[in-house]
């Protein structure tokens, strides 16, 4: 399989010319067009490494896609698997939510959540690569027990710690947990105010020696391991010290520096610089990457903002960003997060995963997907 008439997004450079694929993967590059006849014509456009999302929860929204409604999980997962690869997605982490009590439909998911994604991989049934992400709400006393159910899947690649009680973290500000919660979940002032109090005595019960606990056993299954929300420099310490190797969503500039100079990856939401900065108020994803201190996106709940951050940020002239250092936010650095060393870049050798974008009037858009050589979009 050859493409030719490409920009092929380099490590360091984009070079117009063809790629050759074979069994896989990729086995040749040229800066010249290909003359044989039968290869595939990218048109101009741009074809980048598949792109690695370590932190989605979009599958949730297919297995409920409404309140109350509940979809058949494998046709689902068809349709998650979909929307991903429709966005150049090739290699997803699944986030699922365990010790998540404010999430009643979450919990009566989970093991159909997990079995999907695992029978579905195994049984070839997706386009992407999909593997496991488990999000571990730390202030619950069900949260230990729920990871060392999972914790064994080969399937799980990396872990995360988080804690969304008020006054932690996300929502140091009290005032925006309180709008978020309140109108999220409909409750009156009263009914908030209980519920504020009892997050923070759950908090204060079980935060500690559930996060020492799960990054104690992550260690001893070399299970990478991401901090969340993290907005301060004890934060970072802390996290640094259990062995983090990612800092999911830093709040502040203060914490994402801290991260990036300690040597954990800062990971950023591409919905936040599709829109310009934070839904809940903190730091925007483009004021770390004019730092010089954003590492990884993850599309988070909106597939396709993968793409459209990567050349928001290559196009936004308050960073220094070129187009391959965009690319490798979605590539290159989440695939050396999770030592995945056979893919992330274009090179000889490398799995041929690949995404071939163009922009129509300023909008970017998916024209074909390869996994491991095939066409899957």
């Amino acid at each position: 399989m050859i493409i030719t008439n490409v920009n092929l997004v380099l490590e360091n450079e984009v070079v117009k010319g063809s790629l050759e694929m074979r069994e896989g993967k990729i086995v040749s590059m040229s800066d010249s067009p290909s003359q044989i006849p039968g290869a595939y014509d990218g048109e101009g456009g741009d074809l980048m490494p598949g792109f690695i999302e370590l932190h989605t929860d979009n599958l949730e929204k297919y297995f409920t896609p409404r309140p109350k409604v509940d979809w058949p999980p494998f046709s689902a997962m068809s349709a998650h698997d979909t929307q991903l690869i429709g966005s150049g997605i090739t290699t997803v982490l699944d986030a699922v939510a365990l010790g998540d009590f404010r999430e009643e439909k979450r919990q009566a998911n989970l093991d159909l959540f997990i079995n999907t994604v695992v029978e579905s991989q195994k049984r070839g049934l997706t386009r992407a690569e999909h593997r496991l992400h488990l999000r571990c709400e730390v202030p619950h006393e069900t949260t230990v027990g729920m990871f060392e159910r999972f914790i064994d899947l080969p399937e799980v690649q990396l872990v995360s710690l988080m804690d969304h009680a008020p006054g932690q973290r996300q929502f140091v500000n009290v005032e925006k947990y309180r709008t978020y919660y309140q109108g999220k979940y409909n409750m009156s002032d009263s009914e908030m105010a209980a519920f504020e109090k009892m997050q923070i005595e759950l908090s204060q019960r079980w935060s500690k020696q559930n996060r020492d606990e799960i990054c104690r056993q992550c260690r001893e299954h070399n299970t990478p391991m991401a901090s969340h929300d993290d907005a301060t420099t004890e934060h970072v310490l802390e996290s640094k010290a259990l062995g983090m190797a990612i800092a999911e969503f830093p709040t502040s500039v203060e914490a994402a520096r801290k991260s990036h100079e300690l040597g954990l990856k800062v990971l950023m939401g591409a919905p936040n610089v599709v829109r310009g900065g934070s839904h809940s108020g903190n730091v925007a994803a483009h004021e770390l990457a004019a730092q010089g201190v954003l590492d990884i996106l993850s599309s988070d709940y909106y597939p396709m903002s993968l793409l459209e951050a990567i050349y928001t940020l290559a196009a936004d002239e308050r960073n220094a960003l070129t187009l391959p250092q965009a690319v490798k936010l979605a590539t290159k650095n989440p695939a050396q997060a999770l030592n995945l060393n056979d893919r992330g870049i274009i090179d000889e050798g490398k799995r041929a995963d690949l995404v071939l974008a163009r922009q129509v009037d300023g909008h970017p858009l998916v024209a074909r997907v390869w996994r491991q050589g095939k066409k899957v979009f």
